[in-house]
């Protein structure tokens, strides 16, 4: 098949850069976002994440005509969704919250009032197994005139496959070429197309399976992590109540040829390994059970680190006494260093918890966004500076590389170090 026009549903943290990549190939890519403002910014060549080197491969994308925004599909050669997958409000505290697949479904119905026979279709987004497939049959739904892999197999009009990104926010642009890409066509035809599509601009093994199996790879990867953090989290906890330093601890351990012990933080966000579990536990609840151990561990993280800000704040003069402008200052709301990506956070969520408390003056410095997110009014974003936090509880929840540049101030404040920065 001939792939020259290349259509991406979904220009977030994913789609974005993957059109911006195809179109540094020279492929012309239409960009589809409900968005208008979105669309608009990127047809000025402008861009609304912040990830290194996207900002001038937009630019010159969009300059030299192969990179376009619009509200709505156009015909392509090839379709890929990129679209959020979240959850369902839960229905009663405790219970496993239920994949919300709707703008995947709109997704599809949209898609297929342009698809003509040939089209390839690919469903980058995070999803339950299944997916994939439901994703082929909502397609057939509008389309009766074309057949589809599900009903005609390898002698289908459309090919469907998919495709999961598997990128680290941060360094999304060298890992879309250097990764390896998992690919999960409904057929073999499905598969090879897809192969052909990504090679473009992979330059890592194209690893061909079934939609369902590259479905739960993806899960299972993130949900690997999950776990082993959990641990992490755990021997934190551990410690703490042992009066034993655990970023010691764990240098000492990992010494052993054999043992890997992760880095404990304040829990653990991002869209990928704070979410995918639940995908896997939504599958399959009653065989996961190290799966929803592990994300109740780290859930719980969040809860014990603001009762240890709490009792650390309460067991020390107030900052009213101090004359200090803020009780706690916190050091970071991104869910992770270095980037501007605030999804499932876990300090977000912990200044979130701060705030319920109807108690305490709260500065929160974050180097990378402009403006807190409404559900954190009543905190104050500041810069570092003497004026801000002295006579403050200073409490690092993300390693910002900002914040290492500060640490022999930071280190002559009243502080919490919840990520090992000040090791």
């Amino acid at each position: 098949m001939s792939i020259n026009i290349i259509s991406l549903i979904g220009l977030g943290y994913i789609g974005l850069p993957t059109a911006a990549m195809f179109a540094s190939k020279g492929k012309k890519v239409i960009g589809v976002d409900v968005n208008q403002h979105l669309v608009d910014t990127i047809n000025a060549g402008k861009t609304h994440i912040v990830e290194p080197g996207l900002d001038s491969m937009v630019k010159k994308a969009v300059d030299k005509g192969f990179l376009k925004a619009t509200t709505t599909p156009e015909p392509a050669d090839a379709f890929l969704i990129a679209v959020p997958t979240p959850f369902l409000p839960v229905k009663e505290q405790g219970s496993i919250p239920e994949p919300d697949l709707s703008f995947i479904k709109s997704a599809a119905k949209a898609v297929a009032k342009v698809l003509k026979k040939g089209d390839l279709v690919i469903l980058e987004s995070t999803s339950p197994v299944g997916t994939t497939q439901q994703m082929s049959v909502w397609l057939a739904e509008e389309r009766a005139d074309l057949s589809f892999p599900q009903t005609n197999g390898e002698g289908s009009d459309i090919r469907i496959a998919h495709c999961p990104e598997r990128v680290l926010p941060g360094n999304v642009i060298r890992e879309l070429v250097e990764n390896d890409r998992i690919i999960g066509g409904m057929t073999k035809k499905c598969s090879e197309a897809a192969i052909e599509l990504y090679r473009t601009f992979v330059e890592g093994d194209c690893v061909v399976t079934n939609a369902r199996t590259a479905e739960l790879a993806k899960l299972a990867e993130n949900s690997s992590r999950d776990v082993n953090i959990a641990f992490a989290n755990e021997l934190s906890i551990i410690s703490d109540k042992l009066d034993i330093d655990v970023w010691e601890l764990i240098s000492i351990v990992n010494r052993h040829p054999r043992v890997k012990v992760l880095r404990p933080g304040p829990g653990v966000g991002g869209h990928c390994i704070a979410v995918d579990p639940w995908f896997i536990l939504a599958s399959a609840p009653d065989e996961a059970k190290l799966v929803q151990m592990a994300r109740q561990r780290n859930v719980a993280k969040e809860a014990w680190a603001v009762d240890k800000i709490n009792r650390r704040i309460m067991d020390r003069p107030s900052a009213q006494d101090s004359g200090s402008e803020f009780d706690v200052v916190i050091l970071g709301l991104a869910f992770k260093e270095n980037i501007d990506d605030l999804r499932e956070s876990p300090a977000v969520r912990i200044v979130k918890e701060l705030l319920a408390l109807e108690k305490y003056r709260i500065g929160v410095v974050e180097p990378y966004i402009n403006i807190l997110p409404s559900d954190l009014r009543g905190a104050n974003l500041i810069d570092f500076c003497n004026k801000n936090v002295e006579g403050s509880l200073v409490v690092i929840l993300v390693g910002h590389s900002e914040f290492s540049e500060i640490k022999e101030e930071i280190g002559a404040l009243d502080y919490l170090d919840f990520v090992g920065l000040m090791r």
